[in-house]
């Protein structure tokens, strides 16, 4: 019976663990703000969600915010109801600007958030719906670039899956490749 018992609790173990997988459940996880508040997607039930894996140093994030693109992209969702948090699961220096970062900056200090989403790069993108299931997952967009220019000729995948929750349809593209610089995990 004990090794029932134990085999049913590394089971359960990794079920808890299990990727994000788009048209599941996304996984649940809680965060610390900038400000010390304490964020769970529990607590975002019947809102969209966008999840944003950041680096500040990595060129393909540089590429959006150097030129105020990813501001825009968020002011836009936020403005819309769409609750965006910036994933620092890297640890990187981040600035305590609002203006910087119109998104809520999650401090994945311990990379449970970036490990529960198999988050590879910066900028992954994530997208989950009100019911709490995720509808996309991958690049930002269409052109995987470190130039500026390319961000108006590219397909934006997150504000379309946004758009396409708000109009109650499922996004046409739900899983891309996304580009940028690895997320950095320490060793368990």
């Amino acid at each position: 019976m004990r090794i029932l018992t134990s085999l049913l609790a590394c089971l359960a173990a990794v079920a808890s663990f299990a990727a994000a997988e788009v048209g599941k459940a996304a996984p649940e996880f809680t965060g610390k703000t900038l400000d010390g508040k304490t964020v769970s997607l529990a607590d975002l039930k019947g809102k969209t969600v966008v999840l944003e894996w950041y680096n500040p140093g990595c060129p393909a994030v540089r590429k959006f915010y150097d030129a105020g693109k990813m501001q825009e992209f968020q002011k836009e969702a936020i403005a819309s109801g769409v609750v965006w948090l910036v994933i620092n699961t890297g640890g990187h220096e981040i600035k305590e600007s609002s203006t910087y970062y119109p998104g809520t900056v999650i401090q994945d200090s311990n990379q449970s958030i970036g490990r529960a989403y198999e988050a590879k790069v910066t900028p992954h993108c994530f997208v989950i719906d009100g019911k709490g299931v995720l509808v996309y997952k991958g690049a930002i967009d269409s052109i995987a670039s470190t130039k500026s220019a390319d961000i108006e000729k590219a397909t934006n995948y997150v504000l379309a899956a946004v758009k396409a929750v708000k109009e109650g349809k499922s996004p046409e593209v739900t899983n891309t490749k996304p580009y940028g610089c690895g997320v950095k995990y320490n060793k368990l």
